[in-house]
This record gives C-alpha cells, structure tokens and sequence, in this order.
C-alpha cells in the first residue's frame, strides 16, 4: 500500500495503463491512509470517499473494454474549498458559507471529471483565502505534514498538506498573492501559479478577480505539466481566459545549458530572511551554472512596494467581491428581531458573525481605499505602483530568459507564532506578490532543507512562459 501513496500521476498512469495496479486499488489504499493520517494533519475539511470507489470503479470498466486513459484517470486529487463540484459543499472554510451546496461545476472540475480524475474531497484552506497559514479557516487549522509543530502555509495550505502527506497525488489550489507556490514551498512539493488568463476561473469563489488564478500542487514537474495540461484554456464562461496558450514572444528554453537566468539582488536583501533559506536558494543557483546558465544580477526596484500595492489593491476587490455574502440568498443567517430596518440587521449580523477576523479586516480596509476622498490616495496609487512593477518585469525579461528567487523568505513558522501580527503573516508573501501583480507565471520547486524543513526555489518565466517553467523544471530536478 505504501509503494501505492508514493506514485507520481506518471506513474500511477503507467501502473493502469499496463494492468499493473487497478484505479479501485490506488484510491481504496489512499482512502486507507487518509482515513488514518489526516486524523493528524486535518488537510480535508470533507471526503468523498463513495464517490471517489465509484469514479475508479468506473475508470476500471473503461479499462476492461480496452478505452484509452487520460494520463489523470483513476488518480486521485484534492480539491480546495473555494472551487465548486456540483452536489457538495462549498465554504471556504468559512461559517457563512458552512452548509453551501454548489449547484454546478467550476470549469477546471469539469476537464478533470472528463479526463475520469478521481476527487477525494475538498481541503481547507484559510477563510476565502486570505492568509499564508491555513491557520484562518473557520473549522481548524492544518498542520505540515514534515512538522506538525508548524503551518503547512497557506491559503492552499489543505491542498498541499494532503498531497505531502500521501492523502492525494496531487491538488488544485489557488493563488492571489502565492497561496499555491508557499505551501508547495513549505511543504517540499511542486506548485505552479499559471499566467493569468491561462486557466478560467468560472465556478471559482473570487477573492480578488484580478488576481487569482488556479494551478496545480503535485510531487514533480512533470505532473504540475500535466495537469496544467488538462485545465489550461479558454472558456466563454469567464472573459479573462483566452483561447490558445499564447507565447511571450520568443521560444521556451529548453534546457537550463545556454539560459539567462536573472537573479534580483532585491530579492536576497529583504529584512527578515532567514540565512540557511538564502544560502540554499544560492547553491542551488549555483546548480544551475554548472550546468551551463548564464547568472545575472538584474534589479527589480519596485519589489519594495509590492506588498503595500498588494494589500491595497487586493482588498478593494475583497470588498466587493464579498458583498454578495449577506446572509439573505444563501449561506449563514441570523435571525434578527422584528421592527425598523429588519433587513439590515439581518445583513449586519450575519457578515458580522458569519466571517472571521482576517476577512473582516480585509474588506474594512478595501471599503475604505475606495471611499471618497481615499481612492485616489490610496488605490490610484497602487495601481499605478503595480503598472511600474509590471515594467520591472518587461525590462527584465529584454536581458534574461527567466528570473530565479526564493519562494518564501523562511521555512514554515510555528502554528500560533504569526496569527496576532498580521503584518508579519503579510510579508511571508513578500517573493510571490510580484508575480500576480504582473499576472506572470511562476513555479516553485523543492531546493533542499533549513533545519531539517523545505526550501522552495522559484522560477518566474515570462507571460504565456509555462513551457520554460516545465523544461527547465524538470531539468532542475536532475541536479
């Protein structure tokens, strides 16, 4: 069963494809141990554990008459909370939406459910993603799979606990700030963050539409490829995603001999970062010219501001996007007294009890960035610190191929050291910001360990530079 938890979808795919292994089997013996382990780890906030036996019952009927399989049928994977399978729940990890059905299916659950993907259930995750410990969630907090002492990260740290933890070959996350590639980082997995308009975001709950995006957290490269493979492209349900998988202009590296690799000096002097983090991330880049890159120092000047563009800019659009939380069509209500303005007490109370502290604080502070008087003070402002740090990029990739930095400025922090200094929690995303600003994609990768936990290396490639992200990747992986 052991042998079973440690496949790659490579290689589960290769075990079904040659009869080596049933899909009954694969899932049975990943229920068996999450059944077991998540006991510890609390990485689901629900299974679907009957569903799952009857999805691999049906992969393996496809398999007696002799159909071809998707490299992802039979496989099982874990969901986060935020994005939609018709006919089960759907909170956020957040009381307001505790008892919330989803009526349809996001579309990226849709491509999986054609390829035959098997769901194990939804993982939690902080409360409608906003965090960077999974510690925010309504129901509990998760727990790192390599020290259950510490945060798996966050907010798709359920996603990345349950895949670390053999509970899932792979997950679905999203990623507003570097909520797939931290935990990926925190937890020793592989997580992509895909350029913005790659993969769609119908039947995803937004946190902030200009942001988010999905992608996957898996055990290697190769399966990040994959299952990006399947989920990427257009859909007229969502108008930011496009048709074709564009290019940035120019051809994907295809080998890490000959690249230009950009490494951006602000990256290794922010206040804070841990020296056996830095000193990992800088052998590693050494790695990478022995094996033929070219390394070279580039400056992004306004990495400084990013955060304090980020925590403008994402919360004005958490404002408006939670405003349709409001305890009257659906998720958490509370009754409110007879009288005057009964509708608004019910509206009141409802968003007041039903979300928690970060949220709250979240959608205060983007009320007020987009008040009169404020906006241009404030929100203008970021926006335009945001077009500059997406020209830092732009002048960037005329001299470099791909830039390569941390992925966090510390291995994961203690459970309860961070939770009442939210502005300690806000600069873990410090590395990771950047990229969605820019709407760039970004992968992280296991580089090796600081005291014995994982240290994340973060490849950023230029729009539609997915391909560049996977050769090198994977090439990386090798060293």
């Amino acid at each position: 069963m052991h042998d079973l938890l440690k496949l790659t979808i490579t290689d589960a795919h290769t075990k079904l494809a040659a009869k080596e292994i049933s899909a009954r089997e694969l899932v049975e013996a990943h229920i068996v141990h999450s059944k077991e382990k998540d006991k510890e780890i609390c990485a689901y906030v629900s299974h679907a554990f009957d569903e799952a036996l009857a999805q691999a019952d049906r992969v393996d009927e496809k398999r007696r008459f002799g159909n071809d399989l998707s490299p992802l049928a039979g496989v099982p994977v874990a969901i986060k909370d935020n994005i939609l399978i018709k006919g089960h729940t759907a909170t956020a990890s957040s009381k307001i939406l505790k008892d919330y059905v989803a009526p349809y299916d996001a579309t990226v659950i849709r491509k999986l459910k054609d390829r035959d993907a098997v769901f194990m259930g939804k993982t939690n995750m902080d409360e409608f993603a906003m965090g960077s410990s999974t510690e925010n969630s309504a129901f509990f907090p998760t727990k790192n799979p390599r020290d259950i002492s510490r945060v798996p990260g966050g907010s798709s740290g359920g996603s990345a606990a349950a895949v670390a933890s053999g509970q899932a070959i792979y997950a679905l996350g999203s990623d507003t700030g570097g909520s797939i590639r931290q935990p990926a980082s925190f937890c020793g997995i592989v997580g992509l963050k895909p350029t913005y308009g790659a993969v769609s975001r119908y039947g995803v709950m937004a946190m902030a539409s200009s942001l988010d995006q999905i992608g996957p957290l898996t055990k290697t490269v190769e399966d990040a490829e994959l299952v990006f493979r399947a989920i990427a492209g257009r859909d007229p349900h969502d108008a930011t995603s496009v048709s074709l998988l564009q290019t940035s202009g120019k051809s994907p590296l295809r080998s890490l001999e000959g690249a230009r690799i950009g490494v951006p000096k602000e990256y290794f002097a922010v206040e804070g970062m841990d020296k056996e983090v830095r000193a990992t991330v800088e052998q590693s880049i050494q790695k990478m010219e022995r094996a033929g890159a070219k390394i070279e120092e580039i400056s992004l000047p306004y990495t400084s501001h990013a955060i304090s563009a980020y925590y403008i800019i994402m919360p004005a659009e958490v404002s408006s996007n939670l405003a349709r939380y409001d305890g009257i069509k659906y998720g958490y209500s509370t009754y409110a007294a007879g009288g005057d303005g009964v509708l608004s007490e019910v509206y009141e109370r409802s968003r007041s009890e039903g979300f928690g502290k970060e949220v709250k604080r979240r959608i205060m502070l983007g009320t007020y960035v987009l008040s009169a008087g404020y906006y241009d003070a404030y929100y203008k402002k970021a926006q335009q610190v945001r077009t500059k740090i997406k020209e830092d990029f732009v002048k960037a990739f005329e001299k470099v191929d791909m830039i390569a930095t941390p992925t966090s400025p510390t291995t994961a922090f203690r459970i309860g050291e961070k939770t009442e200094d939210p502005l300690a929690m806000y600069l873990a995303d410090v590395f990771t910001v950047p990229v969605n600003l820019a709407g760039l994609p970004a992968l992280s990768l296991p580089c090796g360990t600081s005291g014995g936990l994982p240290v994340g290396l973060q490849f950023i490639a230029p729009w539609w530079g997915e391909d560049t992200l996977f050769n090198t990747g994977k090439e990386f992986e090798q060293l």
